[in-house]
């Protein structure tokens, strides 16, 4: 690490004010950054210096999320060499996995990088690290048949329309990745839905087996279609370790919540928005359980909603987004139930589009500052009435 310091502290000079690559300095900056705790200290004003900063959030929560990918290459490999009667181990599918799922992380990371890359250099600012986190979530929450060149189109669009004409990462009101999803299930639904979308059907390398018309429906959309109260697929702990069609970060509710785990310990998550989006969520499942129409969906048991489609994965990942989210602490419990009953509501009301965890977050990334907003009013009228309380 010591070369590769002097080596950067030698080549600088190119990069700052009057030297040739002066052009790139963002560029420059964001690689070394990314690589060493900068050295600049704050020379104006007043400031709190804390041992964490966004970089490091960012890091955190990249590797929360390596279970859940690690889980998701394999279980890639799993679908296809089952559903392909081909043979092999866990090597074997896991490797198929890996190269399925590496050329959609590098397509996210280079499209999305490089867009910002573009504005830092046309703005001369410093490159924001906020896309370290939405470039690895992205693939983990898209089927694995999607094409390469739509993922491409989808994050380009999301990372333009939703983040930079906002003002760049920490302005941005929507979650990124969430924008990603919607705009590829609004825009190619066909790529996003359906049976034949879940199970790679190509020989990858040499691994696994090619084969045509290819069809697996997630347990959500069998339980959507069917019409009878018991039409629901029965609880299963595939369901829990993950060894089920979804999409590729979304099953493995375990490795989920290893990465919750982590989220926690370190104090990057919080706790309340997590816990509140499971009470929710159960809540709603038991009223439609109690009230509910006679259809398959509503009848689900609470449990098997939380851990089917990408419940698990949006209250850990993406309802706990420090950027979008309700930031007071009572705000926080409001924001997190309200997003676990509206993903049961979508998924029980609309057949349509059985998996409203996407819609619900979405949905309540608009009234998070609204949240927030009620809280500190009401915070307000009631120190107010407890000053003039006293003072009479």
């Amino acid at each position: 690490m010591k070369a590769l310091r002097n080596y950067l502290d030698k080549i600088k000079p190119n990069f700052e004010e009057g030297g040739k690559f002066h052009a790139f300095h963002s560029v420059f900056d964001g690689f070394e950054t990314f690589l060493f705790v900068p050295n600049r200290t704050s020379k104006l004003g007043t400031h709190i210096h804390d041992s964490i900063d966004s970089k490091r959030i960012m890091s955190i929560v990249v590797i929360a999320l390596i279970p859940a990918l690690l889980l998701g290459m394999y279980n890639v490999g799993y679908q296809h060499f089952t559903h392909t009667d081909a043979q092999g181990g866990f090597p074997e599918m896991f490797a198929y996995g890996f190269l399925a799922v590496l050329p959609k992380l590098i397509v996210s990371y280079v499209v999305g990088l490089g867009i910002e890359f573009v504005i830092a250099q046309w703005k001369n600012e410093e490159i924001q690290e906020g896309f370290l986190v939405s470039g690895i979530l992205i693939p983990m929450i898209v089927p694995v048949d999607c094409p390469l060149w739509i993922l491409a189109v989808a994050t380009a669009f999301a990372v333009i329309f939703a983040k930079e004409v906002f003002g760049g990462t920490g302005m941005n009101v929507f979650n990124v990745a969430l924008v990603t999803r919607a705009f590829l299930f609004f825009a190619y639904p066909a790529k996003m839905s359906g049976d034949a979308v879940w199970v790679s059907g190509e020989s990858i390398l040499g691994l696994g087996k090619s084969v045509d018309g290819l069809t697996a429906a997630t347990s959500l959309g069998i339980a959507s279609t069917a019409t009878a109260s018991n039409g629901y697929p029965p609880f299963s702990w595939d369901m829990v370790t993950g060894l089920i069609p979804g999409s590729i970060g979304e099953t493995s509710v375990i490795a989920i919540l290893l990465g919750a785990a982590l989220l926690l310990i370190t104090g990057i998550a919080s706790w309340k928005t997590m816990f509140s989006v499971f009470v929710g969520g159960a809540f709603m499942a038991i009223i439609f359980n109690t009230i509910g129409p006679s259809t398959a969906m509503a009848q689900m048991p609470w449990y098997e909603h939380l851990v089917l489609g990408g419940f698990c994965f949006g209250a850990v990942f993406m309802a706990t987004d420090p950027v979008t989210a309700a930031r007071t602490e009572t705000g926080k419990y409001i924001y997190g139930f309200l997003i676990g009953a509206m993903a049961i509501i979508i998924r029980v009301l609309n057949p349509g589009y059985p998996e409203g965890m996407m819609l619900a977050i979405l949905l309540m990334n608009i009234f998070a500052p609204l949240i927030d907003y009620c809280v500190v009013q009401s915070n307000i009228s009631r120190r107010e009435k407890r000053v003039t309380k006293s003072n009479n």
